[in-house]
């Protein structure tokens, strides 16, 4: 993840431009008109050995001869020339470029290396940033910047667009141009061979002109940049995203039901979902979205009212956000008292809020004024259909100021037609209060917010505790699966994957081995019947297809004839399959339960995913799945049961008694475990899984192994805890405090940390007096993202009560380049003196070396001369003072040796 010198691309202080032209209609001659056009207000140099000048400028005739060092460069040079025209900017201290040549991949050098790689190595040397190769450039409206060949310029605004198609790019800007949309960015990402969708949402994530992002995206490079860097923008921001290709892309042979399911559009939409990004389908809800979304107040919740002079367009708008699974205010009788108070007898005295045709402006704010204080209201769609005797313009106008009086309503219109209420929509832009034509855009667009919030509300959401802990013996796990690699068996039998599970908390049936007739004959006499017997092949992958599995054996002898008809069955529907034996295993009886599906599948974008549904053999029919990536916890995992058809019955109805959801959630999270310690696991399945109100059953498990797989950190797309980073510390009165990392599930002892420290830890901390936290806050420290910020925290159980603290804390936020970091550290007052502090730091600064960062800044109070005394004992120099009373401090990660601030305290790692 880096940013690193994308200031230079984005807001340049001069410009070279490489293979401008004089001649019209080429893209050399297009990009200099654009931006001598544009008005950009830095020297703009144009490079091209047989003129002497380009429209009218000055040109030179090589890189070299430039009479200064460009901040940026825009390349339109011949694909063979590409990689020296980079490296002499480079040279000459250039710092980023747009590479629009297209083609550089398909020259190929002796070695088997391309003119892009070459590209790539020459950029590298310099530490230049690339937008491109293969893009239609770059706009930036803010600095008066359009280095492209799009056929008109962007519109100011507050919106950024990033698309990997440049035909879009054209089509976007014809688009928006005549409806008045603006951008502050521009971007056409092209082939993204440096600069990608992460470092370019990482930089306008944190660009303040920026209000929402939107994305076109058709395939994601490096997952887990990408998901980090909108996962840290979508907190502060929208970020958009219409995705191509959402068909099935070719079906792939897979060897589980969770392979067959998974299909590759699921798999974005989850990793949408996880980052906290709102997917939309077409561009006319793209920004529609955005108008909603960049101007609109913060939705508290998701009741809608609908105020209109007309019933059938209110009508139509309640059709609409029913058939999208929208929720409608129910009107209290104090609000229906209230309106009875300001409406004429003949209004429909319920929602939608029908004020009759005739209805001036002031009818309109009457009921707003209710409406908005209405506790059982969370927004309010005001709609108007022309008359001959209302003014659009009038009702606008008291619209607007109604809206000024309350200041933290929700609101959105619909002035349908055209001609007649043109004005009142523009007054409506111009206050920043959404509008719309239809009832259906109107409704949708709310329906955006309400996704928005509730993408939001996950992300900053505080996961219940497992209702159980668990230690999985990993080690037992590990050493089935090795034995099975060993053995070539990378399609594990059954009972093998039954030992995996059992060895993760899965409960599962008793299964056994038979390797004939007779010998499952012999294994039911000695399991007891009734029993269950299947054929056990590689090669068969779902084995009632074949007729390979017998239910309900009720005597040996049954099951031994069971056994001779399934060889005779799958020899003549499938001759050339390898036959290693039968399962035998004990025919459960769970009367009620319902068949689930849990899998795991390998994307070869997003990594591992995880998959839920209903179950049994109709599986692929059936087609209820939702999938997500690991890690889990019980939140997600229940998100993730929500978002499937058959949750509704596993909540229990008639006399059905609710599924244990609970169970099935920390089923889930052992799966995510497993996958997650178990690199070379690329598909499973527990199908079927029942679940009732008893729990869950593993009945058949099938897991797939490719040794080859490595523990990179493509394989999961979102870091998972690292449980690596715990060890248990002795404090220097002999208590032990276990250091690990922060975990979203802290956040409710937190409170009690925070509610705890003295007024002296918290000026220290925060620079001055915070009273409390609110939630966003609490969540935003307590739900990090281990891939780019860490907090080691100290839990302890001091009161010898059973019940663990939080003790102290320590931080640190790494910039996207890991060249700085900057840390905090706050310990209670009464363990002051206990080695902890010190500990802690220690810690984050071992874990910051291993990582590679450069520099640990921090700042803190001259008067904290604790704090200042044992950070300059681990190496931290005095910078300065960033104000009178705050002292900088930094430490070279890299070049400063190891120190101790303490001595006598232990460290090991914990169990």
């Amino acid at each position: 993840m880096s940013t690193r010198n994308l200031e230079y691309l984005f807001a340049p202080r001069s410009i070279a431009v490489v293979g401008a032209s004089n001649r019209p209609q080429t893209v050399g001659f297009v990009v200099m008109r654009n931006l001598l056009q544009g008005g950009f207000e830095g020297p703009i140099m144009p490079v091209n050995p047989k003129s002497k000048a380009i429209a009218g400028v000055l040109a030179y005739s090589s890189v070299d001869t430039l009479p200064m060092a460009p901040d940026m460069a825009v390349v339109m040079t011949p694909p063979h020339i590409v990689p020296a025209t980079i490296d002499g900017l480079g040279k000459r201290g250039c710092k980023a470029a747009i590479v629009i040549t297209a083609g550089l991949k398909a020259i190929k050098n002796a070695d088997g290396t391309t003119a892009e790689d070459d590209m790539l190595k020459a950029a590298g040397a310099y530490g230049m940033r690339l937008l491109g190769p293969n893009c239609v450039g770059l706009l930036v409206p803010g600095v008066n910047m359009n280095a492209s060949f799009i056929h008109e310029p962007a519109k100011p605004g507050k919106v950024a667009f990033v698309s990997q198609s440049g035909a879009l790019c054209t089509a976007v800007l014809d688009w928006a141009s005549p409806r008045g949309i603006g951008f502050s960015h521009f971007v056409s990402l092209g082939d993204k061979a440096d600069v990608d969708f992460g470092d370019t949402i990482d930089y306008l994530g944190t660009h303040p002109e920026v209000r929402a992002i939107l994305l076109y995206v058709e395939a994601v490079r490096d997952a887990r940049k990408f998901i980090s860097a909108a996962r840290a923008a979508s907190r502060n921001k929208p970020v958009l995203a219409i995705k191509s290709g959402r068909v099935a892309e070719g079906a792939q042979a897979a060897a589980s039901h969770t392979g067959a399911l998974a299909g590759a559009d699921h798999i974005y939409e989850a990793a949408f979902q996880r980052a906290g990004i709102l997917r939309v389908y077409t561009l006319e809800e793209l920004f529609q979205a955005v108008e909603t979304l960049a101007h609109q107040r913060r939705l508290v919740g998701e009741r809608l009212a609908v105020l209109t002079n007309g019933g059938g367009i209110g009508v139509m708008a309640v059709d609409d956000l029913i058939d999208i699974g929208g929720s409608l205010a129910s009107l209290s009788d104090e609000t229906i008292g209230k309106l009875d108070k300001v409406l004429p007898a003949t209004w429909s005295r319920g929602n939608p809020v029908d004020i009759i045709g005739d209805a001036p402006g002031s009818r309109y704010t009457d009921a707003m004024d209710v409406l908005f204080q209405a506790p059982e209201v969370d927004s309010v769609l005001v709609m108007h259909a022309p008359t001959a005797i209302s003014s659009p313009n009038e009702i606008a106008e008291k619209v607007i100021a109604v809206s000024g009086r309350h200041k933290r309503a929700h609101l959105s219109t619909c002035f349908v037609g055209e001609g007649a209420v043109t004005e009142a929509r523009r007054r409506f832009a111009a206050a920043s209060i959404p509008t719309y034509h239809t009832p259906d855009q109107a409704v949708r667009a709310f329906m955006h917010t309400v996704a928005f919030e509730r993408n939001r509300k996950i992300l900053m959401e505080t996961p219940p505790s497992m209702p159980v802990e668990f230690t999985p013996a990993a080690t037992s796990a590990r050493l089935v699966m090795d034995n099975s690699i060993r053995a070539g068996r990378l399609i594990m039998n059954e009972p093998d994957a039954k030992a995996v599970f059992a060895a993760y908390g899965i409960p599962t049936v008793e299964t056994h081995i038979a390797r004939g007739p007779e010998e499952a004959g012999e294994v039911a006499r000695r399991m007891g019947c009734p029993v269950v017997v299947k054929i056990l092949s590689p090669d068969i992958t779902h084995k009632s297809d074949v007729g390979g599995v017998v239910l309900d054996l009720n005597t040996p002898e049954e099951t031994e004839q069971a056994a001779h008809n399934i060889m005779q069955r799958v020899a003549t529907t499938y001759p050339d399959a390898r036959i290693d034996g039968f399962t035998v295993q004990k025919m459960m009886r769970r009367p009620g339960a319902h068949e689930l599906i849990v899998g795991v599948a390998t994307d070869p974008v997003f990594g591992v995913i995880i998959l839920f549904g209903e179950g049994g053999t109709a599986v692929e029919v059936i087609g209820d799945r939702a999938v997500t990536l690991p890690p889990l916890n019980m939140q997600l995992a229940r998100s993730l049961i929500e978002n499937t058809r058959i949750y509704k019955l596993l909540k229990g109805y008639r006399d059905r008694p609710p599924a244990d959801l609970d169970a099935i959630c920390l089923t889930l999270i052992k799966v995510s475990q497993m996958v997650i310690n178990t690199p070379e696991i690329v598909e499973l399945d527990i199908n079927p899984l029942f679940a009732d109100s008893d729990g869950v059953l593993a009945v058949d498990a099938r897991i797939r192994l490719d040794p080859e797989q490595t523990r990179g950190p493509h394989r999961i797309a979102i870091r998972p805890y690292p449980k690596e980073l715990e060890e248990r510390f002795t404090m220097n009165d002999g208590k032990v405090a276990l250091l690990r990392p922060i975990r979203p599930e802290d956040e409710p002892k937190h409170y009690d940390f925070v509610s705890r420290l003295t007024p002296e830890d918290i000026r220290f901390r925060f620079f001055g007096l915070v009273k409390e936290l609110p939630h966003d806050q609490m969540a935003r420290l307590t739900q990090i993202d281990y891939a780019r910020e860490m907090a080691f925290i100290a839990r302890a159980d001091t009161e010898g009560d059973g019940e663990e603290e939080t003790l102290g804390v320590v931080r640190t936020v790494t910039d996207s380049n890991n060249d700085r970091t900057e840390f905090s550290i706050v310990v209670r007052s009464d363990l002051k003196g206990s080695g902890l502090g010190v500990a802690l730091l220690e810690k984050m600064i071992r874990y910051c070396r291993s990582r590679g960062t450069n520099f640990m800044v921090g700042q803190v109070l001259k008067d904290n001369t604790r704090m200042l005394h044992f950070c300059q004992n681990l190496g931290f120099e005095r910078v300065g003072m960033v104000e009178d009373d705050v002292v900088e401090l930094i430490l070279d990660l890299q070049n400063t040796p190891e120190r101790s601030a303490h001595s006598g305290e232990r460290t090991h790692p914990a169990p």
